[in-house]
C-alpha cells in the first residue's frame, strides 16, 4: 500500500517541532501554496487534513469574527481550497484551535470550555459559508485528542458528537476524521468496540506513534490487527492509519521535527498497510519537498526524502 494522503498545516501548532517550515509558510505566496498542493497530488495524495484553521484563535482565513495570523498572502486558506479543486484532491477541513494552545497546551479545556465551543462554531459556521461551495470540501477533521488509555474518555466521545451534530447543520453529506493517540496501550476488546459503537465518525485514523517514540514497527502489525478485528466487528467508522514520518532531532515534542530515513518508513507501511484501508502521514509539508519547488522548505533532508518515497512509489506501481 502506498500513502495516500497527508495532514498540513499552514503553522505547525507546536512552535519548538516546527521552525524548519513555519517561518517558510508564513511567506509563502498564492502560487506557492498552489506548488505544494500540485506536488502533494503530484505523489499521490488523495486526501488532505487540515491540522489548525487557526492558531491561538488567529486565522488563517479572512473572518469577520476573528483576527487573521500575520501570512504574506491574506487568505491562504482559500489558495489551498482553490488549488485542491484544481488537482482533484479532498480536504477534512479542521475546527481548531480556537484556545491558547500554542503557549498553554490544555486539551482538556478544549473540550469542556464553553466559550471555546462558542468560538469553534463560529468557526465552523464561517467557513462553511465561506467554502461549503468547494468540490474539495470533503469533510471536518476534529483535531482535538486525548489519550485512549485504555479506553476513550467520555469527555471525547461528547466531543466529537458535539462537533458532527453541529457540523451536519451547515452542511449536509460531509465525512469527518479523527486521528487519535494511545494506539500503542488501547484495549481492543468488547467495551472498546461499545466505545466504537457511540463514536459518530467516518474515518479514524490511528497514530502509529512511532516518530513520538512511543512505538517501533515491529509493534504495529499486532496492534493495528487488533483494531482491525474492533472495526470489522462493530462496522461503523472505516479505519485508517496516522503514519508518523518524522523524527525528533532532540528530545520528543521540545525540539523540530526532520524527516525520519525512508528504511524506516517502508518498514512502517509494510507492518500497517495489511489492516487499514488507507495510509496518511503526518506530514508531507516541511516533512517532503520535490526537488526545484517554488513552494520551499528549509531543509534539504525533506528534499531527500520526497527522491527516495518517489523512487519507492515508483518501483511499488511497477
Amino acid at each position: 500500500m502506498l500513502i495516500s494522503g497527508t495532514w498540513f498545516g499552514f503553522q505547525h501548532p507546536n512552535l519548538k517541532e516546527g521552525p524548519n517550515w513555519n517561518p517558510e509558510f508564513q511567506k509563502f505566496t498564492p502560487a506557492q501554496w498552489r506548488a505544494l498542493v500540485a506536488e502533494m497530488a503530484g505523489i499521490g495524495m488523495e486526501y488532505l487534513v487540515m491540522m489548525g484553521s487557526a492558531c491561538d484563535s488567529q486565522t488563517f482565513y479572512q473572518s469577520k469574527t476573528f483576527k487573521s495570523f500575520p501570512m504574506a498572502t491574506p487568505d491562504p486558506m482559500a489558495e489551498v481550497f482553490k488549488a485542491a479543486d484544481e488537482f482533484g484532491l479532498k480536504i477534512f477541513v479542521s475546527n481548531d484551535f480556537y484556545a491558547d494552545y500554542a503557549t498553554n497546551c490544555n486539551v482538556e479545556e478544549m473540550f469542556t470550555n464553553p466559550e471555546i465551543r462558542k468560538r469553534r462554531e463560529t468557526a465552523m459556521a464561517e467557513m462553511a459559508e465561506k467554502f461549503g461551495h468547494h468540490k474539495s470540501f470533503y469533510g471536518w477533521y476534529w483535531p482535538n485528542e486525548l489519550d485512549i488509555f485504555p479506553y476513550f474518555e467520555d469527555s471525547f466521545i461528547k466531543y466529537v458528537s458535539e462537533c458532527r451534530k453541529f457540523a451536519d447543520t451547515l452542511l449536509t453529506g460531509k465525512k469527518s476524521l479523527i486521528a487519535p493517540y494511545g494506539t500503542y496501550h488501547l484495549k481492543a476488546d468488547d467495551n472498546f468496540c461499545r466505545q466504537l459503537e457511540r463514536l459518530d465518525v467516518d474515518y479514524i485514523a490511528y497514530q502509529d506513534e512511532i516518530g513520538v517514540r512511543k512505538a517501533n514497527y515491529d509493534w504495529t502489525p499486532w496492534y493495528f490487527e487488533r483494531l482491525k478485528a474492533a472495526h470489522d466487528k462493530v462496522g461503523k467508522a472505516k479505519l485508517w492509519a496516522d503514519m508518523e514520518v518524522f523524527q525528533f532531532e532532540g528530545p520528543v515534542y521540545t525540539t523540530p521535527l526532520h524527516p525520519a530515513p525512508i528504511e524506516r518508513i517502508i518498514k512502517q507501511l509494510e507492518g500497517i498497510s495489511p489492516f487499514v484501508e488507507r495510509v496518511l502521514i503526518f506530514q508531507y509539508p516541511g516533512i517532503m519537498s520535490k526537488p526545484g519547488t517554488p513552494a520551499r522548505v528549509s531543509t534539504p533532508e525533506a528534499t531527500r526524502l520526497y527522491t527516495e518515497y518517489a523512487e519507492y512509489r515508483k518501483s511499488f506501481l511497477k
